[in-house]
Protein backbone atom coordinates (compact mmCIF):
# COMPACT_ATOMS: atom_id res chain seq x y z
CA UNK A 1 0.00 0.00 0.00
CA UNK A 2 1.20 3.31 -0.98
CA UNK A 3 -0.42 6.17 0.03
CA UNK A 4 -0.23 9.64 -2.40
CA UNK A 5 -1.73 13.47 -1.51
CA UNK A 6 -2.22 14.39 -5.08
CA UNK A 7 -2.70 17.83 -4.73
CA UNK A 8 -3.94 19.94 -6.65
CA UNK A 9 -1.36 22.69 -6.32
CA UNK A 10 -1.52 23.73 -10.40
CA UNK A 11 -4.11 24.98 -12.67
CA UNK A 12 -6.01 27.46 -13.61
CA UNK A 13 -6.71 28.39 -9.91
CA UNK A 14 -3.56 29.73 -9.15
CA UNK A 15 -3.44 31.35 -12.08
CA UNK A 16 -6.49 33.71 -10.37
CA UNK A 17 -4.00 33.93 -7.03
CA UNK A 18 -1.56 35.22 -9.00
CA UNK A 19 -3.96 38.09 -10.80
CA UNK A 20 -5.40 38.55 -7.51
CA UNK A 21 -2.05 38.79 -5.44
CA UNK A 22 -1.23 41.22 -8.10
CA UNK A 23 -3.63 43.58 -7.84
CA UNK A 24 -4.21 43.46 -4.14
CA UNK A 25 -1.33 41.39 -2.50
CA UNK A 26 -0.77 44.63 -0.30
CA UNK A 27 -3.91 43.96 1.29
CA UNK A 28 -3.13 40.62 2.56
CA UNK A 29 -1.05 38.80 5.20
CA UNK A 30 -0.96 35.59 3.76
CA UNK A 31 2.04 34.56 5.89
CA UNK A 32 0.23 35.33 8.96
CA UNK A 33 -2.56 33.19 8.14
CA UNK A 34 -2.17 31.39 4.33
CA UNK A 35 -5.30 29.89 4.06
CA UNK A 36 -8.10 32.50 5.01
CA UNK A 37 -5.88 34.82 3.30
CA UNK A 38 -5.44 33.25 -0.03
CA UNK A 39 -9.26 32.14 0.13
CA UNK A 40 -10.14 35.79 1.01
CA UNK A 41 -8.07 36.82 -2.52
CA UNK A 42 -9.80 33.82 -4.76
CA UNK A 43 -13.02 34.33 -4.12
CA UNK A 44 -12.59 38.58 -4.94
CA UNK A 45 -10.71 37.48 -8.10
CA UNK A 46 -13.34 35.10 -9.12
CA UNK A 47 -16.01 37.80 -8.62
CA UNK A 48 -14.45 40.27 -10.61
CA UNK A 49 -13.76 37.56 -12.78
CA UNK A 50 -17.65 36.84 -13.30
CA UNK A 51 -17.83 40.83 -13.93
CA UNK A 52 -15.25 40.94 -16.89
CA UNK A 53 -14.14 38.34 -18.98
CA UNK A 54 -10.72 40.47 -19.66
CA UNK A 55 -9.72 38.99 -16.07
CA UNK A 56 -10.23 35.83 -16.35
CA UNK A 57 -8.25 35.60 -19.75
CA UNK A 58 -5.50 37.70 -17.74
CA UNK A 59 -5.90 34.87 -15.31
CA UNK A 60 -5.51 31.77 -17.78
CA UNK A 61 -2.47 33.49 -19.43
CA UNK A 62 -1.10 33.79 -15.56
CA UNK A 63 -1.04 30.22 -15.73
CA UNK A 64 0.56 29.40 -18.98
CA UNK A 65 3.11 31.73 -17.92
CA UNK A 66 3.26 29.20 -14.73
CA UNK A 67 2.88 26.92 -16.75
CA UNK A 68 6.30 28.42 -19.25
CA UNK A 69 8.34 28.86 -16.21
CA UNK A 70 8.12 32.25 -15.81
CA UNK A 71 10.18 33.54 -12.93
CA UNK A 72 7.58 35.72 -10.91
CA UNK A 73 4.68 33.28 -11.56
CA UNK A 74 6.90 30.89 -10.25
CA UNK A 75 7.97 32.51 -7.72
CA UNK A 76 4.42 33.55 -6.09
CA UNK A 77 3.27 29.64 -7.20
CA UNK A 78 6.23 28.21 -4.80
CA UNK A 79 5.05 30.82 -1.78
CA UNK A 80 1.36 29.77 -2.25
CA UNK A 81 1.97 26.56 -2.22
CA UNK A 82 5.02 26.66 0.80
CA UNK A 83 2.88 28.24 3.08
CA UNK A 84 -0.27 26.24 2.42
CA UNK A 85 1.38 22.89 3.41
CA UNK A 86 2.58 23.86 6.74
CA UNK A 87 -1.27 25.00 7.42
CA UNK A 88 -2.34 21.49 6.22
CA UNK A 89 0.25 19.47 8.00
CA UNK A 90 -1.55 20.78 11.34
CA UNK A 91 -4.97 18.67 10.05
CA UNK A 92 -3.20 15.82 8.98
CA UNK A 93 -1.16 16.07 12.11
CA UNK A 94 -4.67 16.35 14.43
CA UNK A 95 -6.13 13.31 12.65
CA UNK A 96 -2.93 11.11 12.34
CA UNK A 97 -2.51 10.92 8.18
CA UNK A 98 0.87 10.31 6.85
CA UNK A 99 1.33 10.08 3.09
CA UNK A 100 4.30 8.40 1.68
CA UNK A 101 4.20 10.76 -1.16
CA UNK A 102 3.29 14.50 -1.79
CA UNK A 103 3.28 14.81 -5.77
CA UNK A 104 0.90 16.58 -6.71
CA UNK A 105 -0.57 18.12 -10.10
CA UNK A 106 2.64 20.25 -10.48
CA UNK A 107 5.25 17.37 -10.18
CA UNK A 108 3.96 16.21 -13.52
CA UNK A 109 4.14 19.12 -14.97
CA UNK A 110 7.80 17.92 -17.10
CA UNK A 111 6.45 14.65 -18.04
CA UNK A 112 2.99 15.67 -20.20
CA UNK A 113 4.58 16.32 -23.49
CA UNK A 114 4.76 12.44 -23.61
CA UNK A 115 1.13 11.98 -23.31
CA UNK A 116 0.76 14.51 -26.10
CA UNK A 117 3.25 12.80 -28.04
CA UNK A 118 1.68 9.43 -27.91
CA UNK A 119 -1.47 11.05 -28.95
CA UNK A 120 -0.22 12.82 -31.54
CA UNK A 121 1.83 9.68 -32.83
CA UNK A 122 -1.34 7.92 -33.05
CA UNK A 123 -3.64 10.68 -34.65
CA UNK A 124 -6.40 10.84 -31.76
CA UNK A 125 -5.58 14.29 -30.55
CA UNK A 126 -8.29 16.53 -32.94
CA UNK A 127 -8.58 20.16 -33.00
CA UNK A 128 -11.75 21.46 -31.16
CA UNK A 129 -13.44 24.92 -30.82
CA UNK A 130 -9.17 26.04 -30.64
CA UNK A 131 -8.49 23.26 -28.10
CA UNK A 132 -6.99 19.86 -28.73
CA UNK A 133 -9.18 16.84 -27.89
CA UNK A 134 -9.48 13.22 -27.49
CA UNK A 135 -12.38 12.09 -28.87
CA UNK A 136 -14.74 9.85 -27.28
CA UNK A 137 -18.08 9.51 -28.92
CA UNK A 138 -17.51 5.29 -28.98
CA UNK A 139 -18.00 5.58 -25.47
CA UNK A 140 -21.10 7.95 -25.21
CA UNK A 141 -18.84 10.55 -23.43
CA UNK A 142 -18.06 14.38 -24.14
CA UNK A 143 -14.63 14.30 -25.50
CA UNK A 144 -11.22 14.83 -23.33
CA UNK A 145 -9.62 18.21 -23.34
CA UNK A 146 -5.99 18.02 -23.46
CA UNK A 147 -4.88 20.85 -24.37
CA UNK A 148 -6.91 24.39 -23.85
CA UNK A 149 -7.07 26.95 -26.51
CA UNK A 150 -3.87 29.20 -25.44
CA UNK A 151 -2.11 26.18 -25.38
CA UNK A 152 -1.78 25.27 -21.45
CA UNK A 153 -2.22 21.72 -20.30
CA UNK A 154 -5.63 20.36 -17.92
CA UNK A 155 -6.37 18.57 -15.39
CA UNK A 156 -7.02 15.46 -17.14
CA UNK A 157 -2.95 16.10 -18.68
CA UNK A 158 -1.50 16.05 -15.56
CA UNK A 159 -3.78 12.69 -14.41
CA UNK A 160 -2.56 10.84 -17.61
CA UNK A 161 0.85 11.41 -17.22
CA UNK A 162 0.40 10.39 -13.76
CA UNK A 163 -0.89 6.94 -14.77
CA UNK A 164 2.10 6.73 -16.75
CA UNK A 165 4.58 7.91 -13.76
CA UNK A 166 2.76 5.33 -11.57
CA UNK A 167 2.88 2.35 -13.30
CA UNK A 168 6.34 2.93 -14.00
CA UNK A 169 7.42 3.75 -10.43
CA UNK A 170 5.05 1.23 -8.56
CA UNK A 171 4.21 -1.28 -10.99
CA UNK A 172 0.54 -1.23 -8.98
CA UNK A 173 -1.37 -3.78 -8.84
CA UNK A 174 -4.62 -1.72 -8.63
CA UNK A 175 -4.49 2.43 -8.63
CA UNK A 176 -7.67 3.67 -6.07
CA UNK A 177 -8.06 7.75 -6.87
CA UNK A 178 -10.69 9.11 -3.97
CA UNK A 179 -12.10 11.84 -4.89
CA UNK A 180 -15.21 13.50 -4.67
CA UNK A 181 -18.36 12.47 -6.86
CA UNK A 182 -18.35 15.69 -9.20
CA UNK A 183 -15.17 13.80 -11.06
CA UNK A 184 -16.77 10.98 -11.83
CA UNK A 185 -16.61 11.54 -15.96
CA UNK A 186 -13.52 13.42 -15.55
CA UNK A 187 -12.02 9.91 -14.27
CA UNK A 188 -14.14 7.59 -16.95
CA UNK A 189 -12.76 10.13 -19.44
CA UNK A 190 -9.23 9.54 -18.37
CA UNK A 191 -9.18 6.02 -17.62
CA UNK A 192 -10.50 6.06 -21.76
CA UNK A 193 -7.69 7.86 -22.61
CA UNK A 194 -4.76 5.98 -20.52
CA UNK A 195 -6.03 2.81 -22.60
CA UNK A 196 -4.49 4.51 -25.57
CA UNK A 197 -0.77 5.35 -23.99
CA UNK A 198 0.64 2.17 -24.79
CA UNK A 199 0.56 0.65 -20.97
CA UNK A 200 -0.05 -2.45 -20.37
CA UNK A 201 -3.41 -4.00 -19.72
CA UNK A 202 -2.69 -5.05 -16.16
CA UNK A 203 -2.46 -1.46 -15.21
CA UNK A 204 -5.43 0.64 -17.30
CA UNK A 205 -7.56 -2.13 -16.31
CA UNK A 206 -7.00 -1.57 -12.79
CA UNK A 207 -7.17 1.87 -12.79
CA UNK A 208 -10.40 2.83 -9.59
CA UNK A 209 -12.26 6.05 -8.78
CA UNK A 210 -13.91 5.70 -5.71
CA UNK A 211 -16.12 8.78 -5.76
CA UNK A 212 -17.44 9.96 -2.17
CA UNK A 213 -20.27 12.54 -1.45
CA UNK A 214 -20.24 16.56 -0.06
CA UNK A 215 -20.63 18.06 2.81
CA UNK A 216 -22.97 20.32 3.05
CA UNK A 217 -24.34 22.67 6.06
CA UNK A 218 -27.77 22.90 6.89
CA UNK A 219 -27.59 26.02 4.92
CA UNK A 220 -26.83 24.21 1.50
CA UNK A 221 -23.29 23.70 -0.56
CA UNK A 222 -20.10 24.94 0.41
CA UNK A 223 -17.83 26.73 -1.88
CA UNK A 224 -14.60 28.06 -1.49
CA UNK A 225 -15.65 30.39 -4.96
CA UNK A 226 -17.72 31.84 -3.39
CA UNK A 227 -16.01 31.87 0.28
CA UNK A 228 -19.28 29.72 2.65
CA UNK A 229 -16.40 27.31 3.72
CA UNK A 230 -15.77 25.89 7.04
CA UNK A 231 -12.12 25.16 8.05
CA UNK A 232 -11.41 21.64 8.90
CA UNK A 233 -9.04 22.18 11.35
CA UNK A 234 -11.90 24.76 12.96
CA UNK A 235 -14.03 22.23 12.58
CA UNK A 236 -11.78 19.59 14.57
CA UNK A 237 -11.10 22.62 16.91
CA UNK A 238 -14.69 22.88 17.35
CA UNK A 239 -15.69 19.58 18.02
CA UNK A 240 -13.06 19.92 20.62
CA UNK A 241 -14.16 22.55 22.38
CA UNK A 242 -17.70 21.01 22.39
CA UNK A 243 -16.68 17.42 23.81
CA UNK A 244 -14.52 19.52 26.82
CA UNK A 245 -17.68 21.55 28.07
CA UNK A 246 -19.74 17.75 27.94
CA UNK A 247 -17.18 16.68 30.16
CA UNK A 248 -16.65 19.38 32.24
CA UNK A 249 -20.61 18.88 32.73
CA UNK A 250 -20.60 15.12 33.31
CA UNK A 251 -17.20 14.45 34.41
CA UNK A 252 -15.11 17.15 36.17
CA UNK A 253 -12.39 15.57 38.05
CA UNK A 254 -11.58 12.99 34.70
CA UNK A 255 -8.00 12.74 34.19
CA UNK A 256 -6.17 13.40 31.14
CA UNK A 257 -9.11 15.34 29.37
CA UNK A 258 -7.35 16.97 27.14
CA UNK A 259 -6.28 14.11 25.25
CA UNK A 260 -9.93 12.40 25.51
CA UNK A 261 -11.36 15.74 24.15
CA UNK A 262 -9.75 14.86 21.18
CA UNK A 263 -10.24 11.53 20.41
CA UNK A 264 -13.92 11.83 21.16
CA UNK A 265 -13.77 14.79 18.90
CA UNK A 266 -12.13 14.13 16.10
CA UNK A 267 -13.53 10.56 16.39
CA UNK A 268 -17.13 11.84 16.09
CA UNK A 269 -15.77 13.78 12.96
CA UNK A 270 -14.70 10.78 11.13
CA UNK A 271 -17.57 8.59 12.29
CA UNK A 272 -20.00 11.34 11.51
CA UNK A 273 -18.20 11.43 8.21
CA UNK A 274 -18.14 7.55 7.31
CA UNK A 275 -21.55 6.23 8.74
CA UNK A 276 -23.23 6.57 5.43
CA UNK A 277 -22.54 5.70 2.27
CA UNK A 278 -19.73 7.30 0.81
CA UNK A 279 -21.42 8.80 -2.10
CA UNK A 280 -23.95 10.54 -0.39
CA UNK A 281 -23.70 13.76 0.68
CA UNK A 282 -23.57 14.54 4.81
CA UNK A 283 -25.54 17.58 6.52
CA UNK A 284 -23.25 18.80 9.08
CA UNK A 285 -25.10 18.64 12.35
CA UNK A 286 -22.95 19.47 15.47
CA UNK A 287 -26.37 17.83 17.76
CA UNK A 288 -26.14 14.59 15.92
CA UNK A 289 -22.58 14.06 15.54
CA UNK A 290 -22.01 14.82 19.24
CA UNK A 291 -24.61 13.10 20.74
CA UNK A 292 -23.30 9.86 23.43
CA UNK A 293 -26.48 8.04 22.67
CA UNK A 294 -26.73 7.73 19.32
CA UNK A 295 -25.67 5.87 16.79
CA UNK A 296 -22.29 8.23 16.73
CA UNK A 297 -18.83 8.15 17.47
CA UNK A 298 -19.17 9.13 20.77
CA UNK A 299 -21.94 6.33 21.62
CA UNK A 300 -18.93 3.50 20.29
CA UNK A 301 -16.47 5.10 22.04
CA UNK A 302 -18.56 4.93 25.44
CA UNK A 303 -19.35 1.08 25.18
CA UNK A 304 -15.86 0.41 24.57
CA UNK A 305 -14.95 2.31 27.51
CA UNK A 306 -17.81 0.47 29.23
CA UNK A 307 -15.81 -2.65 28.47
CA UNK A 308 -12.26 -1.59 29.96
CA UNK A 309 -13.67 -0.39 33.13
CA UNK A 310 -15.65 -4.04 33.46
CA UNK A 311 -12.39 -6.19 32.90
CA UNK A 312 -10.64 -3.78 35.38
CA UNK A 313 -13.44 -3.89 37.76
CA UNK A 314 -13.03 -7.93 37.73
CA UNK A 315 -9.21 -7.36 37.75
CA UNK A 316 -8.23 -10.30 35.46
CA UNK A 317 -9.22 -11.49 31.96
CA UNK A 318 -9.89 -15.38 31.90
CA UNK A 319 -7.88 -17.66 29.23
CA UNK A 320 -9.70 -18.39 26.20
CA UNK A 321 -9.25 -22.38 26.98
CA UNK A 322 -10.62 -22.22 30.01
CA UNK A 323 -13.67 -21.04 28.68
CA UNK A 324 -17.04 -22.64 28.58
CA UNK A 325 -18.55 -21.07 26.00
CA UNK A 326 -21.51 -23.21 26.77
CA UNK A 327 -22.84 -20.94 29.40
CA UNK A 328 -23.32 -18.11 27.15
CA UNK A 329 -27.09 -19.48 25.56
CA UNK A 330 -29.39 -16.20 26.45
CA UNK A 331 -30.33 -14.71 23.27
CA UNK A 332 -28.27 -11.31 24.08
CA UNK A 333 -25.00 -13.22 24.62
CA UNK A 334 -25.90 -15.07 21.14
CA UNK A 335 -26.42 -12.05 19.27
CA UNK A 336 -23.10 -10.46 20.27
CA UNK A 337 -21.46 -13.94 19.95
CA UNK A 338 -22.72 -14.23 16.01
CA UNK A 339 -22.12 -10.23 15.27
CA UNK A 340 -18.34 -10.96 16.34
CA UNK A 341 -18.10 -13.87 14.18
CA UNK A 342 -18.93 -11.70 11.35
CA UNK A 343 -16.62 -9.16 11.75
CA UNK A 344 -14.15 -10.96 9.21
CA UNK A 345 -16.67 -11.04 6.24
CA UNK A 346 -17.62 -7.24 7.35
CA UNK A 347 -13.83 -6.01 6.78
CA UNK A 348 -13.58 -8.37 3.36
CA UNK A 349 -16.79 -6.53 1.98
CA UNK A 350 -16.04 -3.00 2.68
CA UNK A 351 -12.49 -3.88 1.00
CA UNK A 352 -14.36 -5.15 -1.62
CA UNK A 353 -16.76 -2.36 -1.97
CA UNK A 354 -14.65 0.70 -0.52
CA UNK A 355 -17.38 1.55 1.98
CA UNK A 356 -16.26 2.22 5.03
CA UNK A 357 -19.75 2.73 6.16
CA UNK A 358 -20.00 -1.15 6.36
CA UNK A 359 -17.37 -1.07 9.04
CA UNK A 360 -18.78 1.86 11.00
CA UNK A 361 -22.76 0.21 10.88
CA UNK A 362 -21.68 -2.89 12.27
CA UNK A 363 -19.52 -1.33 14.95
CA UNK A 364 -22.90 0.35 15.81
CA UNK A 365 -24.69 -2.84 15.67
CA UNK A 366 -22.03 -4.28 17.71
CA UNK A 367 -22.00 -1.66 20.61
CA UNK A 368 -25.87 -1.65 20.86
CA UNK A 369 -25.86 -5.50 21.22
CA UNK A 370 -23.62 -5.63 23.52
CA UNK A 371 -25.37 -2.53 25.75
CA UNK A 372 -28.29 -5.56 25.62
CA UNK A 373 -25.84 -8.30 27.01
CA UNK A 374 -24.94 -6.04 29.74
CA UNK A 375 -28.41 -4.70 30.82
CA UNK A 376 -29.28 -8.44 30.71
CA UNK A 377 -26.49 -9.99 32.19
CA UNK A 378 -24.53 -9.70 35.67
CA UNK A 379 -21.46 -9.44 34.14
CA UNK A 380 -19.13 -9.88 38.02
CA UNK A 381 -20.44 -11.71 40.87
CA UNK A 382 -21.68 -14.77 39.41
CA UNK A 383 -20.35 -18.74 39.93
CA UNK A 384 -16.69 -18.66 37.88
CA UNK A 385 -17.77 -20.72 34.71
CA UNK A 386 -19.98 -18.17 34.42
CA UNK A 387 -18.66 -14.96 34.68
CA UNK A 388 -15.59 -15.99 32.59
CA UNK A 389 -17.55 -16.60 29.82
CA UNK A 390 -18.95 -13.09 30.35
CA UNK A 391 -16.04 -11.68 30.79
CA UNK A 392 -14.37 -12.70 27.83
CA UNK A 393 -17.32 -11.87 25.70
CA UNK A 394 -16.87 -8.49 27.06
CA UNK A 395 -13.07 -8.39 26.26
CA UNK A 396 -13.75 -9.44 22.74
CA UNK A 397 -15.93 -6.73 22.26
CA UNK A 398 -13.93 -4.46 22.96
CA UNK A 399 -10.96 -5.85 20.66
CA UNK A 400 -13.06 -5.92 18.43
CA UNK A 401 -14.62 -1.89 18.37
CA UNK A 402 -10.92 -1.01 19.02
CA UNK A 403 -9.94 -2.70 15.64
CA UNK A 404 -12.70 -1.81 13.49
CA UNK A 405 -12.48 1.96 14.80
CA UNK A 406 -8.92 1.55 14.11
CA UNK A 407 -9.58 1.00 10.53
CA UNK A 408 -11.55 3.91 10.28
CA UNK A 409 -9.12 6.43 11.94
CA UNK A 410 -10.61 6.49 15.11
CA UNK A 411 -8.73 6.43 18.58
CA UNK A 412 -10.06 5.08 21.09
CA UNK A 413 -10.27 6.54 24.91
CA UNK A 414 -9.08 4.06 28.16
CA UNK A 415 -11.78 6.51 30.17
CA UNK A 416 -15.04 8.81 29.58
Amino acid sequence: MFGINHLGDYGTQFGKLIEGYKRWGSEYHIEENPIDELTKIYVRINNLCKEDESVLEACRDNFKKLEDKDPYCVTLWTKFRELSLKEFQKVYDMLKVDFDSWNGEAFYSDKMQEVIDILNKKNLLVSSEGAMVVNLDAKSMPPCIIEKTNGSTTYATRDLAAILYRARTYDFDQAIYVTSYEQILHFKQVFEVAKLLDLPEKYTNHLVHVPFGMVQLKEGKMSTREGNVIKLEELLKEAISRVTKIMDEKNPNLANKEKIAKQIGIGAVIFNDLYNSRIKDEIFDWDVMLNFNGETGPYMQYIYVRTKSLLEKAGYLPEIQEINFSKLQDNSSLKVIKLIYTFEDILKQSAEKYEPYIIARYLIHLAQAFSSFYNENKIIGEEKSLQDARLYLTYSVGMVLKIGAGLLGIEMPDRM
